[in-house]
């Protein structure tokens, strides 16, 4: 893939999800009868596999790392290469971007905002408040390390892995009657990359090994059995490269020889190879670059030369996965998952592959173990994976949306040591914010824009229409309260209460009165990268920055109270977030994402940032501000469905929050296939952005648990795809670790481990039945308190587990088995609605027919039960295959049901106890204006809606469908593949209620 520097990538990119940045996908041809490799089945099938070399692609290369270093394996037969990084080579050294002249143009700059004159207002910012120098700098490579093997001969049987579960690379193939292995790690407890080679015939290893690089650097021998790489980081934007870094290659050997010179490596006849990578760099901080690089080299491989290759090996797997094992995921497994990893992804979308979810999540949480570990640099733009001096973005820290995400999986997934390194960057930004907050802005506390770096840069880069974004470093700052909710340690909340401080101080002392509507805003900013008129993103308020400083300042005055400290602060914070502009809802029926009812100018830009309230944020949730809620979701079918590839992790995570599961996994579906993944299931924006990847297992773990509403709500957005599973570890805000179990789309079993005691609510459809919650350390029952329908609250102690089963049998309701698309409130008749174009069976017409919520609707002898939601929830499934979970015995199989565009059906199944099946058809009538011939009119409504809240007295009609049942044990219901969601113009069979009579 070709690189792109970070101007022409902003160019680019100014056209958002275009076809401008779009290669052409790659391709993938299934296997015929393929058979995954043993490794890979022994690993659960939590690997990666692949039956041909990476070949120069380095999109098809296997990443290694341990927070520190990086590795691309690429697996050639021929030629070896690992590309190899080390996570402080950063272009430039230490320097201070602030621009002076910046804060005698902010007078002026906010007067044109104001008065609506945002090019001009822009164009001062250009002229103004850009830093010095304009852009930042780029992470970048250290180089490479190749090892040329003589007459490879013709390979077959070749096999590449990458082992999530122990973090190694294997690959393994015949040549010349020789069985040749390599394996490889990035070891975090020993501070090498390792790289084992052995044969199955005795002195048959030999090869050359040497370094190269773009750097600037210079190559030795140091010893008999070693070969060095000494250079320097690139110089870029005018600012000198400086830090030093130094790589050594030591080669030890079982039988065979080992000499080194001239900065060549030569392995001759060997049975075995221990390769140890060390690289040392001078990066002490963002103030340093006087570190004793070549010491550091040199004393982590000194002390893995003393270590043999098991215990390396026993070291490095037993690190990882006291961090790895925390999680587990079992979705199920098709056949699917027999083929290589890019077929999978090449043929995701036409195959059901469920195990796809689960390799993806993992993959995730591999990728953030491997590039982000206590002591190291945060995973940047593309975690610590990069194999060029000018990468796309300069793969360094995008504040606006990417570095943030990249640590949404931390919490949840587990991995709380692993988000250590974003909080001491953080810490530095307070000081370099500070500096700029000073003098671009005359105020304290610290700031920071859409983008930093290694050098901590903080000032407005790259061009305002991107960079004139104030709230970087407070978005940054509200992860510190969000992670102090999962792990409640008051010792890192008090460490990091300053940062947050600062960052609301310099909003206190920044932000200006709007003169239309009285409201407190910032001046200037934008939303991040979209615009809102003819080149112009510089606007006042934009929806965004208002969510973001609501829970800054909510954040800060918690903490405060916590912490003891800060009663004027916090009071002040608590009455300026009370001036800020709520969010509100605009002409569309949307979020609106300005302080005025602006239409973007890019309707499906990849941004999609006045959701931020949604997800990550709580500011929108379902039952606390249903109206926004139901504008968020509008917002997102105004938006689209396409974008970037993180984009769509982002948006994965939105309709997680709006608990649509289906609509959550048609987001991963669009998200695993070439266009969006690599063939080394790298996120793609394109090119390669590992927000995606972090997004994605973040927006999966989002659609197993909440925890952001002041409840732990299992399994919230559960797909039809996903209809039996397991997940294990996830953690809930409030310090509680969750595992769930489920069946036919029902949660059975739920185990539940707190921290701390206290009381904590538990939401689900499990809970809506008879249930028991249970201390398992005793037996003894748990005190449990019922809230609502499905909330209950259980007193808990810390450390113990507790059990929570359902106590009864029979059909189940239909909002304890499904997440879909269902009717909307009466305001509400966008696309996503019952029949899926501007009309729909409204809540209040249902209402009128006698059909409320939880109300009994009997027909044909069967007792069925309405879904107990509130109007507009989930009270209708759309036919498209699922299996549900109806037990029972009788001699009737009820359905209420109907059709949208048409009379429709399809061919379901009743599978009894005994395995037996028995074929049916359901078919019904279309609901408009019935009732119709061919259907037995069950609930006839006096009128429906349409498009402006126009109801209309057209009759609208809901039909029983009975199927005489074999009266034995019924065990599951298949019902008929009719359509994926509600869509304008497409047959959609809907089914509101199920029961046996």
């Amino acid at each position: 893939m070709s690189e792109l520097t970070r101007r022409q990538a902003l160019t680019i990119g100014a056209a958002g999800a275009g076809g401008a940045l779009l290669p052409l996908p790659w391709t993938a041809t299934a296997r015929a009868e393929a058979t995954p490799p043993p490794g890979v089945r022994a690993a659960g099938d939590l690997a990666l596999w692949y039956d041909e070399p990476a070949g120069t692609d380095w999109l098809r290369a296997l990443p290694i790392g341990n927070g520190r270093l990086g590795a691309m394996v690429f697996g050639n037969v021929d030629t070896e290469r690992l590309q190899l990084n080390e996570d402080t080579v950063w272009a430039g050294g230490p320097h201070d971007p602030s621009n002076s002249r910046g804060r005698g143009a902010l007078a002026e700059i906010r007067r044109l905002v104001f008065t609506n004159q945002w090019a001009q207002a822009q164009a001062l910012v250009d002229q103004a408040m850009l830093g010095n120098p304009v852009g930042q700098l780029a992470y970048q490579l250290v180089g490479n390390l190749r090892l040329t093997f003589p007459n490879p001969g013709s390979p077959s049987q070749y096999d590449r892995q990458l082992d999530l579960g122990t973090a190694t690379t294997t690959v393994s193939y015949l040549a010349n009657g020789v069985l040749h292995q390599r394996e490889a790690f990035a070891s975090a407890p020993d501070q090498v990359i390792v790289l084992r080679l052995t044969a199955d015939r005795s002195n048959a290893v030999s090869f050359t090994a040497t370094f190269d690089s773009p750097q600037r650097t210079t190559l030795s021998s140091p010893d008999g059995s070693t070969v060095a790489l000494e250079g320097i980081s690139g110089n870029q934007e005018g600012i000198t490269g400086a830090v030093r870094f130094h790589a050594l290659a030591n080669a030890a050997v079982s039988g065979g020889t080992v000499t080194s010179s001239g900065g060549t490596l030569r392995v001759t006849n060997a049975t075995s190879v221990t390769l140890l990578v060390s690289i040392g760099s001078s990066y002490v901080d963002y103030r340093n670059v006087g570190g004793d690089h070549q010491g550091i080299a040199r004393r982590h491989l000194t002390a893995a030369r003393a270590t043999g290759y098991d215990q390396l090996r026993a070291r490095h797997v037993a690190d990882y996965q006291a961090l790895f094992a925390r999680v587990s995921l079992d979705l199920g497994r098709t056949s699917a998952a027999d083929q290589p990893t890019d077929v999978r992804i090449a043929q995701h979308n036409n195959v059901t592959d469920p195990h796809f979810s689960t390799l993806l999540f993992q993959y995730g949480r591999y990728l953030l173990i491997s590039s982000s570990r206590p002591g190291t640099q945060p995973a940047n733009l593309q975690g610590i994976w990069n194999d060029s001096l000018t990468p796309a973005w300069d793969s360094k820290y995008t504040i606006n949306a990417n570095l943030p995400m990249n640590y949404w999986p931390a919490n949840t997934t587990n991995l709380a040591e692993c988000h250590t390194p974003v909080f001491d960057l953080i810490r530095d930004l307070t000081v370099t914010g500070a500096r700029t907050a000073q003098v671009q802005y005359g105020a304290g506390g610290w700031v920071t824009h859409h983008n930093t770096d290694a050098w901590r840069a903080s000032s407005v880069v790259d061009g305002a229409l991107w960079g004139m974004w104030q709230t970087g470093g407070a978005w940054l700052a509200t992860l510190i309260w969000d992670h102090y909710q999962f792990t409640g340690n008051l010792d890192f909340l008090r460490t990091n209460y300053p940062a947050m401080r600062g960052a609301a101080q310099f909003f206190l002392d920044t932000l200006v009165t709007e003169p239309s509507l009285g409201y407190l805003v910032t001046n200037p900013s934008n939303s991040p990268e979209l615009t809102h008129h003819a080149d112009a993103s510089i606007c006042a308020g934009p929806t965004m920055d208002n969510q973001i400083l609501r829970d800054l300042f909510d954040g800060c005055a918690r903490a405060s109270e916590l912490l003891g400290v800060d009663a004027t602060f916090r009071a002040q914070v608590r009455a300026t977030r009370d001036r800020l502009p709520p969010t509100r809802v605009g002409s569309r029926g949307n979020i609106m994402e300005w302080l005025h009812d602006w239409v973007e100018t890019e309707r499906n830009h990849r941004h999609v940032s006045h959701l931020y309230g949604l997800a990550p944020g709580n500011q929108i949730t379902r039952r606390g501000t249903p109206q926004l809620f139901a504008a968020a979701r509008r917002t997102l079918e105004l938006r689209g469905d396409d974008g970037t590839g993180w984009s769509l992790a982002w948006k994965i995570n939105f309709w997680a929050r709006l608990e649509e599961g289906n609509r959550a996994h048609d987001l991963i579906r669009y998200l695993a296939n070439p266009t969006r993944l690599a063939p080394n299931m790298f996120d793609l924006h394109p090119p390669f952005q590992i927000d995606g990847n972090f997004g994605a297992t973040a927006g999966i773990a989002e659609m197993l648990l909440h925890s952001h509403a002041g409840e732990l709500h299992l399994l919230p957005a559960l797909p039809t795809a996903w209809p039996t599973g397991r997940v294990t570890g996830l953690r809930a805000r409030g310090g509680h670790t969750v595992g769930i179990t489920w069946s036919g789309g029902q949660a059975t079993e739920i185990l539940l481990r707190p921290d701390r005691p206290g009381t904590v609510r538990l939401r689900g459809r499990l809970l809506a039945a008879t249930h028991t919650v249970v201390d398992t350390t005793d037996g003894t029952p748990a005190r449990s308190t019922r809230l609502e329908t499905d909330l209950v609250e259980v007193t808990v102690q810390g450390g113990r587990t507790y059990r929570v089963t359902g106590t009864s049998t029979g059909v189940p309701t239909l909002e304890q088995s499904f997440t879909n698309p269902s009717t909307s409130p009466d305001t509400d008749t966008g696309v996503g609605n019952f029949d899926g174009n501007g009309a729909s069976l409204s809540a209040q017409a249902l209402a009128q027919a006698g059909v409320v919520p939880g109300a009994t609707v009997s027909y044909g002898g069967v007792n069925f039960r309405w879904p107990a939601v509130n109007p507009g929830g989930a009270d209708n499934l759309v036919a498209s295959g699922q299996s549900i979970a109806v037990t029972g015995t009788g001699r009737t199989l009820g359905f209420l049901a109907t059709g949208t565009y048409g009379a429709v059906s399809g061919a379901g199944v009743v599978v009894y106890a005994d395995g037996a099946r028995q074929g049916f058809t359901l078919g019904v009538p279309d609901w408009y204006g019935g009732p119709h011939a061919g259907g037995a009119a069950a609930v006839v409504t006096a009128y429906q809606n349409r498009p402006g809240n126009q109801r209309q007295n057209t009759a609208a009609c809901v039909y029983f469908v009975g199927v005489a049942l074999q009266n034995k044990a019924v065990a599951r219901v298949e019902l008929p593949d009719v359509s994926a969601r509600p869509a304008a113009g497409v047959p959609t069979l809907h089914v509101f209620a199920v029961a046996i009579a």
